[in-house]
């Protein structure tokens, strides 16, 4: 019984307290009480904090358009992330585009000028797959994750905390206008002066007891002028205390932005990372399409009087494509032909800088002088090379013949 009495006057306590604060607000709209403004610095921490969040989400938004433009995608990963599950591995588009080609030149025939190609090409765009999810893995835990935190975090509880201080504002204001009514009423109390009427008549004893009435009704007010004030100094402290509390929450919007600043650099560094590796893997297949010998890129069907579109690589980097040195494809076919048909040796110039894919592989400087040779079943575009003691695959179109 007693927890239920309890209950109930917390409760009416709850709705008294709701409905000051309704009435303070109201009537400040009304402009018919006084509101206690919020100092500048709060104000303009406030409008710091208001202005983050409202960019920081549209950043983010468009990001993840940036990174993942189909809508369909976007909404079923964020199904998934509300489900706490993993969404299912799908292939990206220049994944699709390189199984597509791949398929194309396996049925076209790797031994044609279009169906190697085409392989050569899928092969590439599926590289280039790859280092797209890598550059989405990347950017959505070193800058999508913290921006989405700082909004579904950091930033819901400042709005918590300002709710907070709204309230306390408005208790303040309406204990202040109570105290106000109090002291008022106490001053036309003591300014009333009600004696004892001398004459025994009917209707001035009526208008003494209505005064009588009147004066005790201002006495009450009176009387609460030291319940005003010390609710005031309540809220007044209580209101303070709020203030301190959002002001330090908002001030942290400083270390926010510097936090989201290692998180852009981030994210630039992945772009940066993925763009490279996408030239480099265009530069690659660009000379290997261009180490095709004339006979081969003229098509099956087609006499090697037709001419064959070039490959340039100066639509994605013209200073880099305008210094790589140019190489006839007929002196370099006949030069490795002869050395896969002997089993000899040769020095070889590189001619461009190449990192291993795998350990089968040899990476190489540019401009330094390797070891060359032929092993039977190798690839067609690849020779085995030697450098003291380490030796693996390189491709031959990286490569210069010495005499």
């Amino acid at each position: 019984m007693s927890i239920m009495d309890f209950n109930v006057k917390k409760f009416a306590a709850d709705a008294g307290t709701f409905l000051s604060r309704a009435v303070q607000f109201t009537e400040e709209k009304l402009g018919q009480a006084e509101k206690t403004e919020l100092d500048a610095h709060l104000e303009n921490l406030l409008s710091k904090a208001e202005c983050t969040k409202l960019w920081t989400e549209k950043i983010m938004k468009q990001t993840e358009v940036l990174l993942q433009p189909n809508p369909n995608a976007r909404i079923e990963e964020f199904v998934y992330e509300k489900l706490d599950r993993k969404a299912p591995s799908r292939m990206n588009n220049p994944e699709l585009l390189g199984q597509y080609m791949i398929d194309a030149g396996n049925e076209f025939g790797p031994g044609t000028a279009y169906g190697n190609a085409l392989i050569k090409c899928g092969e590439t765009q599926k590289r280039i797959g790859t280092a797209d999810r890598e550059l989405i893995q990347t950017s959505a835990i070193n800058f999508l994750t913290p921006l989405r935190n700082f909004i579904e975090g950091d930033y819901k509880t400042i709005t918590k905390e300002r709710k907070l201080l709204q309230n306390k504002r408005l208790d303040l204001d309406a204990a202040k206008t109570r105290l106000k009514k109090a002291k008022g009423a106490e001053a036309r109390a003591a300014q009333l002066n009600i004696s004892q009427p001398e004459e025994n008549n009917i209707m001035v004893n009526v208008s003494y007891m209505l005064n009588l009435l009147h004066v005790k009704w201002l006495k009450i007010w009176a009387e609460e002028v030291t319940k005003s004030e010390q609710d005031v100094r309540i809220t007044q402290s209580e209101f303070d205390r709020q203030a301190e509390i959002t002001r330090l929450l908002l001030e942290g919007i400083s270390s926010t932005h510097a936090h989201h600043l290692r998180c852009l650099n981030d994210f630039v560094e992945a772009q940066m990372t993925y763009y490279a590796q996408c030239y480099q893997y265009m530069l690659d297949l660009q000379k290997q399409l261009g180490s095709f010998p004339s006979t081969f890129l003229s098509n099956n069907n087609q006499s090697s009087s037709t001419p064959v579109p070039s490959v340039s690589a100066s639509s994605v980097l013209a200073s880099a494509s305008a210094s790589l040195p140019s190489v006839s494809n007929s002196v370099i076919t006949s030069g490795f032909s002869e050395l896969k048909a002997s089993s000899g040796s040769r020095k070889a110039r590189v001619l461009y800088d190449y990192d291993a894919a795998n350990s089968s592989e040899l990476s190489l400087l540019a401009d330094e002088v390797i070891i060359v040779y032929s092993v039977p079943g190798m690839d067609s575009d690849w020779l085995m090379g030697e450098r003291g003691n380490q030796k693996g695959k390189v491709p031959i179109t990286y490569l210069e013949l010495l005499n």
